[in-house]
């Protein structure tokens, strides 16, 4: 019985999976056959009012929030355990990713970075560094992966801020021992901090996450 990669997927709004479900769909026939890979994708609906304090593991003096490992926690210890039960998943960490955008990226970071026993892939997506300097802290500490596969996207139509601080944090995951193979930074022209914009880029996101050109060469 054939088993399934799961993503977990957390994104600055109430997510909306068909969205992401139709980007994978339409490559789904060509992605399927060349690689014999297939995608359960798992929307996670954020909080409504209490969002900032799920997707930030630390506190910001303005907007508040800091309750992100709980969320994380929820993730590895409830959620993943229960979509393992109840379909078909590869249970590995290499067949599992956590992608979000923005205040969605950060937690992805911080999640897979903590936990790479259970997320071998990390999507960050326009990432919302700024919001605590204790994130740098967190990456020295735990950034010195050596199976994780992580995406870092921004836009180089967003605040500059975004595009400064994605690239420090690759330079600085680089530094400590990342594995620069493991690593993608992009800074899209004309990217905007917009769902549509990471729609665009998310079947990019996924192709180097799970390494799906070189399964279509060695399928080929």
């Amino acid at each position: 019985m054939n088993r399934i990669t799961i993503l977990a997927i957390t994104f600055l709004l109430v997510f909306n999976s068909c969205k992401i479900n139709k980007t994978i769909i339409k490559k789904e026939s060509t992605v399927t056959k060349n690689t014999g890979k297939s995608f359960i994708v798992v929307g996670i609906e954020n909080g409504g009012e209490h969002r900032i304090e799920e997707y930030t593991p630390w506190k910001n003096q303005k907007y508040g929030g800091g309750k992100g490992a709980i969320y994380v926690d929820f993730l590895v210890t409830q959620l993943k355990p229960f979509i393992d039960k109840n379909y078909r998943t590869k249970l590995a960490p290499e067949n599992t990713a956590i992608i979000g955008s923005s205040l969605g990226g950060l937690i992805s970071f911080y999640g897979g970075l903590k936990y790479p026993n259970t997320f071998g892939k990390i999507g960050a997506l326009s990432t919302s560094f700024w919001f605590s300097d204790k994130v740098v802290k967190f990456a020295e500490e735990n950034g010195n992966q050596k199976n994780t596969r992580l995406y870092l996207l921004a836009g180089d139509k967003e605040e500059a801020i975004m595009v400064t601080d994605t690239e420090n944090m690759a330079e600085c995951l680089l530094d400590i021992g990342f594995p620069s193979e493991n690593i993608k930074t992009k800074i899209a022209p004309e990217g905007k901090h917009t769902e549509s914009f990471w729609k665009e880029e998310f079947l990019e996101v996924i192709t180097f996450l799970f390494n799906l050109e070189n399964n279509e060469r060695t399928n080929n």
